[in-house]
């Protein structure tokens, strides 16, 4: 990659570019979860010396003792850049004194009232602030509504008395990890990148270039288009993802099987996506991404009408599912209260160990909060605790509730009154599971392959 005059025309940038060519450049990350140790990791066997930094005891030990604790990041991946003296992990600040360039890859939730709680990124900003130098560069990756970079960071980093631009360089690159995805990873998905002048936007999308290619970085002209850009990719998902539950909804009361509708629409090979019904959305952006989105257009005195009603029709879904389950069982004279519920899969979406805010959680509450008798199985989540309060939710529980997961034996099946697919792990034996089942609700759509069971398989 050739260097802009950007980076030519200042000293302190093209430093800062000879470091990252010949990878001599320290990186320190800040957060090292499904964001942040992929992206060290990818630095760190690229030959960069890398830091991850967390404030969590347990995940510093884990990690530089060579083991992952993220699914998508193998414990062999870890130990090998340990070894080589390329990475380690920490929760001493003080490394940020000699880092040249900082990513921000922590969490960003929302309050209660549904109002982006960015703590996490204003603690990690004024710890950088504390160390920010001459040549450090810093990205944030983490997702957030658009103006944060510019409104937020920046101040924090000016107050130093460094120009943006040309002491330091600041850039917002939205992440695109998918959990559990093996196709794309940091290596293949393009990188978009918006820096707050065009020679930290330079040295960013040469950064970028190292692990991604320069074929797949992606300059945008500032951090809130690339800020905005997160927010339509996800909030594309949630809408269309309402769409489906709306018309799972109608065609449930048409008697109209939905599944065979989205087969037969997904044979026009041109202006049709496929979407599919589910117990709801999950993870950490598709149910939060909107809500950034709608809350920073009322500073504008604009109302997103649309994606509000998405976001509310995404939020009913898993009250859908508990009054489905009630009225499947009531067709064979049983009430919910008591019934014994086999519950399977409480990850957001298959072959992943990821539960943040899954759907599948709010169902099995949900169905507890009715003194129904629920036990579960997953094969990446060996205990859950659902019914817990925090800043974004509000429990039907009157307190919480911990449950273990147990094995899918033929007793466990044959002894539950309805067996209710939650996730479609590719992990189970599908065909056993129904034919074992004396009632088997279907979220997930993994029944259609056996037509033989329809007797006993409802769909969603």
């Amino acid at each position: 990659m050739e260097p802009s005059t950007a980076i030519l025309e200042n000293d302190i940038a093209r430093s800062l570019m000879d470091k990252i060519d010949n990878r001599t450049a320290i990186i320190t990350v800040v957060g090292v979860g499904y964001v942040g140790l992929p992206l060290a990791i990818y630095f760190a066997e690229d030959g960069f010396s890398v830091r991850g930094f967390d404030v969590s005891p347990v995940i510093v030990d884990t990690l530089n003792g060579g083991t992952s604790h993220i699914k998508d990041v193998l414990s062999d991946r870890v130990k090998a850049v340990v070894d080589s003296g390329n990475f380690r992990a920490t929760s001493d600040e003080s490394i940020l004194k000699d880092t040249d360039i900082v990513f921000i890859c922590v969490p960003t939730p929302f309050t209660k009232n549904k109002t982006p709680d960015i703590t996490y990124i204003e603690n990690a900003t004024g710890t950088i602030a504390k160390y920010l130098h001459p040549g450090m560069l810093i990205i944030l990756e983490s997702t957030t509504y658009p103006g944060t970079t510019i409104e937020i960071v920046k101040p924090p980093l000016d107050a130093k008395g460094l120009t943006e631009g040309k002491d330091y360089f600041l850039v917002f690159s939205p992440e695109r990890v998918d959990p559990g995805n093996l196709v794309y990873t940091i290596a293949n998905t393009p990188k978009v990148v918006g820096g707050l002048s065009e020679v930290s936007t330079d040295l960013c999308c040469r950064l970028y270039a190292r692990i991604v290619g320069e074929d797949k970085v992606v300059p945008v002209s500032s951090p809130t288009v690339a800020e905005m850009v997160k927010l339509l990719e996800n909030t594309f998902r949630a809408v269309n993802i309402a769409l489906i539950f709306e018309l799972t909804f109608l065609c449930h009361r048409m008697d109209i099987n939905i599944w065979e509708v989205i087969k037969a629409a997904s044979t026009k090979p041109f202006g049709f996506m496929p979407f599919y019904p589910s117990p709801g959305v999950g993870g950490h952006c598709i149910p939060v991404d909107p809500y950034y989105l709608y809350w920073k257009a009322r500073e504008y005195d604009f109302h997103t009408r649309f994606i509000e009603l998405a976001a509310e029709t995404n939020l009913r879904m898993p009250d859908w599912v508990d009054q489905r389950v009630t009225r499947i069982l009531n067709r064979d004279g049983k009430s919910i209260r008591d019934a014994k519920i086999l519950a399977l899969g409480v990850t957001f979406k298959p072959d992943c160990d990821d539960a943040r805010n899954s759907p599948a959680l709010r169902v099995i509450e949900l169905l507890l909060h009715h003194n129904a008798d629920v036990s579960y199985n997953d094969p990446y989540v060996p205990h859950i605790e659902v019914g817990v309060p925090k800043g974004d939710y509000t429990p039907v529980l009157g307190k919480p509730v911990k449950l273990d997961s147990i094995d899918i034996t033929d007793k466990a099946i044959e002894n539950a009154d309805l067996v209710l697919c939650l996730v479609n792990h590719s992990d189970y034996d599908w065909k056993r599971i129904i034919g074992k089942s004396a009632v088997f609700f279907d979220t997930r759509g993994v029944s259609i392959a056996f037509p033989e069971f329809s007797d006993k398989a409802y769909l969603l």
